[in-house]
């Protein structure tokens, strides 16, 4: 078996280059080597070095030489983008997150459109008839960044507004908490019967991540997912006339919090939330010993790859539609339409802007898609007597359980680049993605195929308000727009209050709540909450289709 895909890894890599040149704009006198730089601001070790890249590499002749963040005190790319700017010194290609802001208002972005007009008909494709809103803003309509999102994508796959894992729900008869009020009681009950693990390790009713930076994702987005039933906006909840509102200050979430106060008070919730490193929460639930959890499916991939790897499959998490009221839908599988303002983007510093928007066209086309998406052709997946690509049960095992499969093949290794998302297809017929409804039906392990059973659905999504109970906003995604630079300060001011001011909110005993939340509220309106609200209403205004 190896040998077989050795060989045809060589095979590949040899004719990748002959045969992606025929069909993408790269034409044969732009395979010519070059090597650009490349910033990740969300990489980790991912070198150009990888069969994917390589077979990139033979089809376009660009080498990417990735760096990404490292030795900066916070962990993030802001240092990074910071120093940059202060040397003028710019990699060619560069996807900087929230950071982008800074690099424009320093003018190290360059305009892609005439580039893209000339030499990105892929591009074009890909982004279709959402292509108008990658231009910065109503008052610059210049493309300085191709949207890093899931372009098209349906979701199939979803970690809901909250976890629990799949041991705690069979003991349940498979009947899944829609509250807060039915998820604590479950969560207890199951507490209740299993105090420990079969090692000996105390079993943990409820953890968070809330030291770094992800308090956001397990603390923060929780809160406007359960209580405000809001899709992800960031920090931003909005009314019926889309003003905008800092989500940290609604009533909703104050219930939300009251309520991890008392299961912090209870010793439902870990006791070390706030102060353990994300690596030390990703260990915990590794271990299967933490029974619930609010988290975005991503951050917890890891640990639960180690789970299933170690044979603790029931110990993994099942997906649940949440909310603070009954009333309420949970909004996982709403549409927000295209997501613009995190992307990859061409410097001034870039000596070649023609073959860097060449490279990203190739990027978008199908052929760079698949490659990207699916890995290579008889190492990765095969193709069937109908003409559908298709992996083997060794594969798909792999995917599932080895945390450094990407890095490995090279498979979505990369952040930043353009993609189409799961259920996208191509010219053809066939998925850009290996994800369709079917693949991912015939993945489920036996504890998602027996709750799909026992719930009489199909998918795991099935349970939750589905797409078409929600309007598509008028706006795109806010969490990711990239604000003028002085309400980004205000923005920032906001968060440095409401994440210590939340984690005491918690900490505190019951009876403290309502003095800490007061306190916290009155800090965010002394820092200029009001204004701020005003100037993203503003803001936002501009991206109203």
């Amino acid at each position: 078996m190896k040998t077989r895909k050795v060989m045809a890894l060589l095979l590949t890599t040899a004719m990748v280059g002959s045969l992606f040149a025929v069909n993408v704009p790269v034409g044969a006198a732009d395979l010519e080597p070059i090597t650009f730089t490349y910033y990740d601001a969300d990489g980790t070790n991912n070198a150009w070095d990888n069969p994917v890249s390589e077979a990139i590499t033979a089809a376009t002749g660009v080498t990417l030489d990735v760096t990404y963040p490292v030795g900066t005190s916070d962990g993030t790319q802001a240092e990074d983008i910071a120093l940059m700017i202060a040397e003028d010194n710019y990699p060619d290609l560069v996807f900087a997150k929230g950071s982008a802001t800074d690099l424009y208002e320093a003018g190290a972005l360059i305009d892609m459109t005439d580039l893209i007009e000339e030499y990105g008909p892929n591009i074009k494709k890909m982004y279709g008839d959402e292509f108008e809103k990658l231009k910065w803003s109503g008052d610059d309509p210049g493309i300085y960044q191709l949207s890093y999102a899931d372009t098209r994508a349906t979701t199939l796959q979803t970690g809901g507004t909250c976890q629990i894992q799949w041991a705690a729900l069979k003991e349940n008869n498979y009947e899944y908490p829609k509250t807060i009020e039915e998820y604590e009681a479950l969560i207890k009950k199951y507490l209740e019967a299993h105090p420990q693990t079969e090692d000996g390790l105390d079993m943990i009713g409820l953890s968070i991540s809330a030291s770094d930076w992800h308090w956001m994702i397990t603390l923060g987005n929780p809160a406007g997912f359960i209580a405000d039933a809001k899709p992800d906006n960031g920090q931003w909840i909005y009314d019926d006339d889309n003003n905008f509102y800092y989500k940290h200050a609604s009533e909703d979430e104050k219930e939300y919090f009251q309520w991890l106060c008392r299961m912090y008070n209870e010793g439902i919730l870990d006791p070390d939330f706030a102060t353990q490193t994300h690596d030390d929460y990703v260990a915990k639930l590794s271990s299967g010993r933490v029974v619930a959890i609010t988290d975005a499916n991503w951050d917890y991939a890891a640990a639960e790859a180690v789970l299933i790897s170690d044979g603790k499959t029931d110990k993994t998490y099942a997906p649940l539609p949440v909310t603070l009221h009954a009333e309420d839908k949970a909004p996982t599988l709403q549409y927000q339409g295209l997501q613009v303002g995190w992307g990859i983007g061409i410097t001034k510093s870039c000596e070649d802007p023609v073959r860097a928007v060449q490279f990203l066209d190739y990027l978008c086309s199908d052929e760079g898609q698949i490659l990207f998406n699916w890995g290579v052709e008889g190492v990765n997946y095969e193709i069937d007597e109908n003409g559908n690509r298709y992996r083997t049960e060794d594969e798909i095992t792999a995917s599932q359980t080895d945390p450094d499969y990407s890095k490995k093949t090279g498979i979505r290794n990369f952040n930043g680049f353009p993609n189409y998302g799961d259920g996208a297809t191509a010219e053809d017929g066939t998925p850009y993605t290996p994800n369709t409804r079917e693949t991912i039906i015939a993945a489920y392990n036996e504890e998602q195929k027996a709750a799909c059973e026992a719930w009489g659905v199909e998918m795991l999504i099935d349970i939750f308000p589905q797409p078409d109970e929600f309007e598509t906003p008028p706006f795109p995604p806010v969490w990711a727009l990239q604000p003028p630079q002085e309400l980004s300060d205000k923005i920032s001011i906001l968060d440095e209050i409401a994440w210590p001011g939340l984690v005491k909110c918690v900490t505190g005993t019951e009876d403290e709540f309502e003095a800490n939340w007061t306190e916290m509220v009155d800090a965010l309106n002394a820092n200029g909450m009001e204004e701020a609200n005003a100037e993203m209403t503003e803001f936002v205004s501009q991206f109203i289709h």
